[in-house]
């Protein structure tokens, strides 16, 4: 495997050539994301070809040749420096074309997603800095703290818009927050052994889900916003109606604290990553174990799927990012770089990845697949 960092901001784009219309279908071409798109709907990856004869087209489009999926060989790594302190939480916002991270030195940053400038350093929080989430529309981002707060913020002004005290009883952490895909509520996790359930245009609490009995981790929002899933120190998953706030399951598997969670994009797959350095797959209609990938030398901090949900991230505590083929669960590539634990990992795009470090680290990073 061959890396490079690279300090250019300057990123070569590959081009697609037209394809010329030739027959009475209608063909789209796209020039920066290399699609072909016919009117049934279907929509394949598309390589350079001479074409000129109808039938061409017409065998181009019944036979079309599928864009390879990323090998992760080679690749170059853009490291991002400007917290203070270590990282726990990066978040994308394709909307927008930026990336947002959260950080133990109480700020959140955004940064260019292509040039990975630093546009602006958001201030509010009175302690570490340990989730953000965008809304789905990308015109706001969530974030949470350990001083028990919630903030709301524009991003077009970067300007604050609410902020709730989420655990006013206690002023526990909460440890993670996130918008549900449907953009009507924000949903978090706390130190209070809890998850709460908040309307995300007025701020009002809806519910509060009571039922491990340790401190939650995290939690994640099924595609179709209909289910919450949640991980805890207790070593449990649970499943819960978002509606209503009624548990579903109580999944168990894990044989020490469960840290992080993410469904995959077509909702079939639940994956969870543990202390107990394993990675387990789920399955989100029967709740049974797929398989467990196992490969990381310590606990696994996040985990996110690509879009077409074919690939598995993880970061965990040994500094490495891992990418995992979700079909068999053998590991692709293991990505090193960082000098510190990974605490947090998202999928911008199908070969494009942002982490972020812990502290001795402090640092964001940008890994793209140049195959």
């Amino acid at each position: 495997m061959a890396i490079w960092e690279k300090n250019s901001s300057n990123i070569e784009q590959q081009q697609i050539p037209h394809i010329r219309k030739k027959s009475n279908k209608r063909v789209f071409i796209s020039a920066s994301f290399a699609t072909l798109v016919t009117l049934s709907g279907g929509i394949y990856g598309c390589a350079e070809q001479k074409i000129s004869e109808p039938q061409a087209i017409e065998e181009s489009i019944k036979t079309p040749q599928l864009v390879a999926d990323p090998t992760w060989e080679h690749v170059e790594i853009k490291p991002l420096s400007g917290h203070a302190e270590g990282i726990w939480s990066v978040a994308i916002n394709q909307e927008q074309n930026l990336f947002a991270t959260a950080s133990e030195d109480r700020t959140i940053k955004l940064w260019n997603l292509e040039t990975g400038e630093l546009i602006n350093t958001l201030k509010g929080h009175d302690r570490a800095v340990l989730s953000v989430s965008f809304s789905p529309d990308g015109k706001q981002l969530v974030s949470s703290s350990k001083d028990g707060i919630i903030k709301v913020w524009n991003v077009q002004t970067q300007t604050l818009i609410r902020t709730v005290d989420a655990n006013p009883e206690n002023s526990k952490a909460v440890r993670s927050v996130v918008y549900s895909p449907d953009g009507m509520k924000i949903v978090n996790s706390s130190w209070d052994n809890t998850i709460k359930i908040w309307n995300a245009k007025t701020g009002e609490l809806i519910h509060t889900l009571t039922g491990h009995n340790k401190g939650v981790f995290a939690v994640a929002v099924s595609p179709d916003s209909q289910t919450i899933a949640s991980v805890s120190q207790d070593k449990t998953i649970k499943i819960w109606n978002l509606e209503t706030g009624e548990l579903i399951k109580t999944i168990e598997g894990h044989t020490d604290n469960v840290r992080t969670v993410a469904f995959s994009p077509d909702n079939n797959i639940l994956a969870t990553g543990s202390v107990d350095k394993t990675i387990k797959l789920w399955n989100t209609k029967t709740y049974k174990l797929i398989n467990t990938l196992s490969g990381h030398s310590k606990y696994i901090n996040s985990v996110a799927f690509s879009a077409n949900g074919k690939t598995l991230v993880s970061a965990a505590e040994d500094k490495t990012i891992a990418l995992w083929n979700v079909a068999d669960g053998k590991r692709i590539r293991t990505l090193d770089g960082s000098l510190a634990g990974v605490n947090s990992v998202a999928f911008a795009d199908p070969r494009t990845i942002v982490s972020g470090s812990a502290a001795g680290d402090d640092k964001a990073r940008v890994w793209r697949d140049r195959d």
